[in-house]
């Protein structure tokens, strides 16, 4: 396997930053090209790459569809981006796909949307601590001047114990970069770079598509030849690839109505007594999302060891074939299906999981709220800053959303969405949307769910290498 360069890739692919209690999304526009490239020249060798040390601050970078263009990338040059980010999140066609409509329409975004201001870059600072961030962010601000102006910015942070706001223990199935020198937590969990890292062999053992310039422009002697070895017919020269060592990401902010959330589970109980009740409650999101609170997989816990872990070495087909335990349409067995990929058998089921990763990247915003089936009345507004990188947004993130989260034929049920981010609002209840818990003798079937999860913006950004970025300065 290609050793991966450590040093030219975003430290962000391979890092949490749990360290960094603090972070801050500079959503950007770009105000004047030449001084922005002038930014650019001057902040690429601040960027923090894999093999940096972690100091009090980082910063990564990325860059919309809209960003390279008033930078002065060339149309055709363009097009050797994936169509979905090209085209980015906000059409009728994505609209569909990622089932982004009612309360979570792009024209009612807070940004992002068509009706939002244009979006062409992202910083993102990180923290020790707030102070930290703002700090360091400071420092840019004179580099930026005239080059750039912000259109928003998001704080996110880690609440305590790795929870979310509905009271979970968040990112716990998290899948390893081989040769990234990490070791992989469960098994089936080391995946090959090309997943996330463009210039790598994927799971299929071929080069993901990547950005190649194939009409010269810049310092492009600056860039790796292609992995592949394509060149021009005419001239034999290899064409250089912008896109080695770069990676997708994706960012929707996700608000989440906790109380929402918390009172629908509670008023799935005829228990009158309220601890019985909240116990019930507790029970059927631990259901719905395939872990009790504190992270304990239910296809190794039938209760609530009622401390946090990450424990995430185990299977269905053995534990849980019936799915007794961890229901079909539990959030995780539908995130990441395992050995029990519809109806493959377990080794071609891992295989075939394997293809579709993505390295989960989440803040919390908000306040340090961690709600309960005994609390659950944050103050003001909640939720998440979901992030994930991929090589390939189709197969990944956007075939994850719309195949396995908002399908409500999964596996052997034909009217359950994924029970957090499949469920649909449905004003005028047209729609059969259940979540179904198998036991030995009979089903519970919860009717009518509700969406407690609404997407508040979002954009496909590309993260370059840290020379790629340098090029960008040179167009």
């Amino acid at each position: 396997m290609t050793a991966l360069e450590l040093s030219e890739i975003q430290s962000y692919l391979f890092n949490e930053y749990k360290e960094m209690g603090f972070s801050k999304y500079y959503l950007m526009q770009i105000q004047n090209t030449a001084a922005a490239k002038n930014f650019l020249a001057e902040v690429a060798g601040e960027v923090t790459h894999a093999n940096a040390a972690l100091k009090d601050s980082c910063l990564n970078i990325g860059f919309t569809r809209d960003g390279l263009k008033e930078l002065g990338y060339h149309e055709e040059n363009m097009h050797s981006f994936s169509r979905e980010f090209r085209e980015g999140m906000v059409t009728d066609h994505r609209q569909r796909l990622l089932g982004d409509f009612e309360g979570s329409d792009p024209k009612l975004w807070k940004w992002g949307g068509p009706e939002n201001e244009r979006i062409d870059l992202i910083l993102i600072v990180f923290g020790k601590d707030e102070d930290a961030a703002e700090a360091y962010y400071r420092t840019l601000r004179p580099k930026m001047e005239t080059a750039l102006s912000e259109v928003k910015t998001l704080d996110g942070k880690s609440l305590p114990n790795d929870r979310e706001h509905f009271g979970f223990r968040d990112g716990i199935s998290q899948p390893v970069i081989k040769g990234s020198g990490s070791k992989a937590s469960g098994n089936n969990n080391d995946i090959n770079p090309g997943e996330f890292v463009l210039g790598y062999k994927n799971e299929y053992n071929v080069y993901p598509d990547t950005a190649l310039l194939r009409v010269k422009q810049g310092q492009s002697d600056m860039l790796a030849d292609n992995s592949e070895g394509l060149a021009d017919k005419k001239t034999k020269i290899k064409f250089k690839d912008f896109g080695h060592n770069g990676t997708y990401f994706v960012l929707r902010q996700l608000e989440q109505d906790v109380d929402g959330f918390w009172t629908f589970l509670k008023n799935q109980s005829k228990e009158t007594e309220e601890e019985k009740r909240n116990g019930e409650a507790t029970y059927l999101a631990a259901k719905m999302m395939g872990r009790w609170p504190g992270g304990a997989p239910l296809v190794k816990y039938d209760q609530d060891p009622g401390i946090d872990m990450e424990d995430n070495n185990f299977n269905y087909t053995k534990e849980d074939t019936s799915g007794n335990k961890c229901p079909f349409g539990a959030h995780i067995r539908r995130m990441n299906p395992r050995d029990v990929f519809e109806e493959s058998p377990p080794n071609i089921s891992l295989m075939l999981t394997r293809r579709h990763r993505i390295m989960r990247r989440i803040r919390s915003y908000g306040e340090d709220f961690i709600g309960s089936a005994e609390n659950h009345k944050p103050t003001g507004k909640v939720g998440l800053l979901f992030g994930c990188f991929n090589a390939n947004i189709s197969k990944q993130f956007e075939f994850i959303q719309y195949t396995w989260a908002n399908s409500p034929k999964f596996k052997r049920l034909y009217a359950d969405p994924d029970p957090f981010i499949g469920v649909r609002e449905d004003p005028k209840h047209t729609l059969e949307q259940n979540f179904t818990i198998p036991t030995e003798t009979c089903n519970r079937v919860i009717t009518d769910m509700q969406r407690f999860v609404h997407v508040r913006g979002g954009a496909y950004f590309f993260f370059p290498s840290v020379t790629s970025i340098k090029f960008l300065s040179t167009l």
